[in-house]
């Protein structure tokens, strides 16, 4: 994996964190940070919770207890709508608009929140399609591109503002191996060469070796944070025989 280039500023943090739904406790007492230039990941089994962090992470839904800041401001109703616009979010089937171009889907937010006069948007969005190499499939709808291609232009969508984070769910999720190892490769480039915070939900040992900077592992049996370090370290020093498993798992040397 390429070496990390955070500046060490944290940019997401979780302090003693009840993670769940009104009547539901799925995580309690979760407490971490993601540091800014960060490719940061959520795994585990499922069902143990890393979804229902990266809710309340976009602000989908509110903590149960504790607090969760994104730059420094604490997520409420009150600076929900203001920290939204601060984040973009690539949804696991990409939730592209099948009626919509790809160029469309790109332009969207940009019409929607930003100032910006129609010749820039168009001119933006474009660019943004173009960083994710697929400048050729502006005017082509998301049926009529493969799904490693509706990914990458919901990348670019969720780049549209210039968030300070970008949420990945589920990336490399019904891809093959080389396509999936193509996204890998766009994640990295844009990291190093837009300086771009990325928190990734994935349970993809291959995807994992190559993005991560961190980790955080979560346990559906006991409804927490179990590790949290570099993959290399969470599968080379860990004790706990549900990580060991995790990182070990269908291969000898455990990449």
């Amino acid at each position: 994996m390429e070496a990390a280039t955070t500046s060490g500023e944290t940019i997401i943090r979780l302090e003693r964190v009840d993670a769940g739904y009104p009547g539901r406790t799925i995580l309690k007492d979760v407490s971490f940070d993601v540091r800014r230039g960060e490719i940061f990941v959520l795994l585990g089994g499922s069902g143990c919770g890393k979804s229902t962090i990266l809710k309340h992470m976009i602000g989908l839904n509110p903590v149960l207890g504790g607090k969760l800041t994104l730059a420094g401001r604490e997520w409420t109703r009150r600076t929900r709508a203001q920290l939204c616009r601060a984040i973009g979010v690539m949804y696991q089937s990409g939730a592209l608009f099948g009626s919509m171009t790809c160029l469309e889907n790109v332009l969207l937010p940009l019409e929607e929140f930003s100032r910006l006069g129609r010749k820039a948007r168009r001119e933006r969005a474009l660019s943004l399609l173009a960083d994710v190499e697929l400048a050729d499939a502006a005017d082509k709808l998301p049926s009529e591109i493969s799904g490693g291609m509706r990914k990458r232009v919901a990348i670019a969508r969720a780049m549209a503002l210039e968030p300070e984070v970008v949420f990945l769910d589920e990336p490399s999720a019904g891809l093959d191996p080389i396509t999936s190892f193509a996204l890998d490769e766009l994640i990295l480039r844009l990291r190093r060469e837009k300086g771009m915070t990325f928190v990734v939900v994935t349970h993809e040992l291959p995807s994992i070796f190559k993005i991560a900077d961190r980790c955080a592992m979560f346990d559906k049996a006991r409804q927490g944070l179990i590790a949290l370090g570099t993959p290399a370290a969470l599968r080379d020093t860990s004790k706990d025989a549900f990580v060991q498993q995790f990182f070990r798992r269908g291969t000898s040397n455990g990449q």
